[in-house]
């Protein structure tokens, strides 16, 4: 009798045991709330906090969506800029390019005027040239004219008349920019004169011009006509 009183009593001092341990855990997952409150361990939460701890778990999943959802608009950022620096490295190579072709049509562009200034130049003189060679004689003939009335005393109104009309022929050529070429007693130059005798006198220089059968004529740096000249030595 005594055995099983005891035996009743070791078992109402488990069941007290356990039902305190119960209630621990209940404390545990309502003010802490414990991982034991989760929906694995849900059979351990009592009544009471069970809808603390489906509260948390939600509150849990509403972060790790926050999360993700800041993780992929960052990710979108990032490949849009990857994407603008691309288009920007692109666009500056063009520029590049274009400022390239562009300096290089302004050089071309540069050489095309001077060198259509220069053939301008150049077909202005070769008129020039063609048409004052072309009336050159006449000078030639009025200096004839003028010498031949002075070795013969000629009338004097003719040869003022000759005289008149060989000055504005003068001036016209130096309108024109075209000179005589210098020749009496300058040095033999093969580019301006062209000779015709040769003589050997010690009174004169080595390749002096001692004489001058007919004028050169000069425009500018271009020879119209060589002068036609005796040299000496």
């Amino acid at each position: 009798m005594e055995d099983k009183k005891l035996t009743d009593k070791n078992a109402k001092e488990k069941d007290r045991l356990s039902t305190e341990a119960e209630n621990l855990k209940q404390e545990e997952c309502s003010y802490e709330h414990s991982p034991e409150c989760s929906p694995e361990s849900s059979t351990e939460c009592s009544p009471e906090n069970s809808s603390e701890c489906s509260s948390e778990g939600e509150e849990n999943d509403s972060s790790k969506g926050v999360e993700n959802s800041l993780e992929n608009e960052n990710q979108k950022l990032i490949n849009e800029i990857e994407t603008l620096k691309k288009k920007l490295q692109e666009a500056e190579a063009k520029c590049d390019e274009y400022l390239d072709m562009l300096k290089r049509v302004a050089a071309e562009y540069d050489n095309y005027k001077k060198r259509t200034q220069r053939e301008k130049e150049q077909l202005s003189k070769d008129v020039t040239c063609e048409v004052v060679a072309a009336f050159i004689p006449v000078a030639d003939n009025l200096e004839r004219a003028l010498d031949a009335a002075e070795k013969d005393g000629g009338s004097k109104v003719i040869k003022e008349g000759i005289e008149m009309v060989y000055r504005q022929f003068k001036d016209i050529l130096k309108r024109l920019d075209v000179t005589e070429i210098e020749s009496m007693g300058k040095k033999f130059d093969p580019n301006l004169h062209n000779a015709v005798m040769h003589v050997k006198d010690e009174r004169y220089g080595e390749n002096e011009i001692i004489e001058v059968f007919q004028k050169g004529y000069i425009l500018k740096d271009k020879v119209i006509r060589h002068s036609m000249v005796k040299v000496a030595n």
